[in-house]
């Protein structure tokens, strides 16, 4: 399969990138980018906690022996960020109730089990209503699930529901769990609240210690602070760039961090659609219900891999050419499993024609149609979701079938010419399918196939100028595009602030982007310079 493949010191060495918004490239990593603009951020907004995000708190507050309901109202993605919908979401009648019931059901857990109760409730209580061990065991509690001191007002409401309720009922266990029910039905609780405090500027609020905790922790462990973070928040250590610093790189080296960054692709890439991944089963009969989380699984394994377990290169997510399989998708692959058990290294041959993001099941599964490949959806994902770039959306009455395979066009290249051809279609089309078509010797479940319908399959295109041959290819291509860098600063600032980027935020997004390229695309500093902005730690005036 002859090629002409750059090596791989080409694709890392290369320096080019493009500010957000401009087709000029910036020049070389040398450049002096000076200092970070000001800015003026959007006004703050109320962030419910998300699926996973209320699932990990509630573990990370009790263990992980509990069962979390998850009958919840569902998250709301904008622009496939769950994190961002969380700024839009509002519950209705029926999921207070539904909240409400989540709590009660975690607080009875917790005096159902002898040990998590033991480390729940300290005290001894002297009596039904006793307020003195009430208080000890909910100021703690509160003030870590709610990511702050609880005022002492807070908890005299608390301690007084308990102790009410304890003394009328004869039991200062029931007291204790209808005080915790209500700790952790709280708005205080359910929703993040970074709304600052005022500086010398009316239109720039700046978050206090605890929320720039909490902001810091969601993002980098997907979770509520840890007792090291609370009390740097407490000790004052957070104002300062040295004491921020220090505690996002602390994040980043814990093994926690792994669930902070596998939240961030899943929510990038829309990987949480593969857990009811669709496929006619009689069509590809590899199909099953497991195959989906295995896909994610092993994107995630390459991604934690690059990101950090060797902090590389973050481009090499589309060139390398080492993954992670279990059984089930070495059998799809066509590769010996490195392991009977779980998930094992691999190094996948030139000769296979897959590496990369773009040569996994992950992109290749979901990318598809159920029973077929779609060059559209693949191209349309590459131009929108790796390169941020927009596709019109086509008119509402548009024919979107593609004829049926026969002797003429046997092949889907040949039966997308419809759609290449008609001025209607060829809008969107034209954007999509040359980069998609690359991706057809792989078939609707990420099977290799070099022929369809007996003919065989030209995989060439062409990404914005830059030809290529197939979709190996292609990953080189992508890597050196000058959107790729620009790209990923924006999915990371977006998902960090929880809102989209106001037009005057786009300044500080290309400083960020510029300083992601002279980090030689270290995704690890990425994240701390993005903490480090003012965008991370100011919200505007309020409304």
């Amino acid at each position: 399969m002859p090629r002409a493949a750059l090596s791989a010191l080409a694709v890392l060495g290369l320096g080019l990138v493009s500010c957000q918004g401009g087709d000029a490239p910036v020049g070389d990593s040398g450049i002096a980018r000076g200092e970070a603009p000001a800015i003026v951020p959007p006004a703050p907004a109320l962030r419910r906690l998300t699926q996973s995000q209320y699932e990990n708190a509630l573990e990370d507050l009790f263990g992980a022996e509990l069962y979390i309901p998850s009958n919840l109202e569902p998250d709301n993605e904008v622009e496939g960020l769950y994190s961002v919908g969380a700024s839009t979401t509002s519950l209705s009648s029926y999921g207070v109730e539904l909240y409400e019931r989540a709590a009660f059901d975690i607080a009875e857990q917790i005096f159902d089990d002898p040990e998590l109760y033991d480390a729940v409730v300290t005290c001894l209580p002297a009596s039904d209503g006793d307020e003195d061990c009430l208080a000890e065991v909910l100021e703690p509690l509160t003030s870590r699930a709610w990511r702050r001191p609880v005022t002492d007002e807070e908890l005299d409401r608390l301690v007084l529901l308990g102790a009410t309720i304890g003394t009328d009922a004869g039991d200062f266990d029931t007291g204790l769990l209808y005080a915790m029910a209500a700790v952790l039905q709280s708005p205080y609780f359910i929703y993040r609240q970074e709304h600052g405090e005022e500086t010398e500027d009316p239109d720039i609020r700046a978050l206090t210690e605890w929320e720039l905790a909490s902001r810091l922790s969601f993002l980098l462990w997907n979770s509520i602070p840890d007792a090291e973070l609370l009390e740097a928040a407490e000790a004052g250590e957070l104002e300062t760039d040295a004491g921020l610093e220090h505690q996002a790189r602390r994040m980043l080296a814990d093994e926690r961090a792994r669930d902070g960054l596998r939240n961030l692709f899943t929510e990038v890439f829309t990987l949480y659609e593969l857990e009811e991944l669709n496929k006619d089963p009689t069509v590809f009969t590899h199909a099953s219900p497991e195959l989906g989380p295995s896909a994610q699984e092993e994107t995630l394994l390459v991604i934690e891999d690059i990101v950090l377990d060797r902090d590389e290169d973050f481009r090499e997510l589309f060139v390398t050419q080492r993954t992670f399989v279990d059984r089930r998708l070495a059998a799809l692959y066509s590769v010996a499993a490195p392991t009977e058990e779980g998930f094992g290294p691999i190094w996948l041959d030139e000769e296979d024609g897959r590496r990369g993001l773009f040569g996994q099941g992950s992109f290749l599964l979901l990318q598809s149609h159920p029973t077929s490949t779609s060059a559209t959806k693949r191209g349309k994902f590459v131009r929108t979701k790796v390169l941020c770039q927009e596709i019109p959306s086509p008119p509402a009455d548009v024919d979107t079938s593609i004829p049926e395979a026969d002797a003429t066009s046997p092949t889907l290249r040949e039966r997308l010419q419809t759609h290449l051809e008609d001025p209607t279609c060829a809008s969107c089309h034209q954007l999509t399918d040359h980069i998609g078509l690359g991706f057809e010797n792989f078939d609707g479940m990420g099977r290799w196939r070099d022929t369809e319908n007996g003919a065989t399959i030209d995989p060439s295109g062409v990404l914005d100028g830059t030809d290529f041959v197939d979709a190996w290819e292609l990953g080189e291509v992508v890597a050196q595009h000058k959107n790729l860098g620009p790209c990923f600063t924006q999915h990371v600032y977006r998902y960090s602030t929880g809102r989209l980027i106001a037009d005057e935020e786009e300044a500080l997004v290309d400083w960020l982007s510029l300083g992601f390229q002279q980090n030689t695309y270290s995704f690890q500093e990425l994240l701390v310079e993005t903490i480090l902005s003012d965008g991370f730690r100011t919200v505007g005036g309020l409304e």
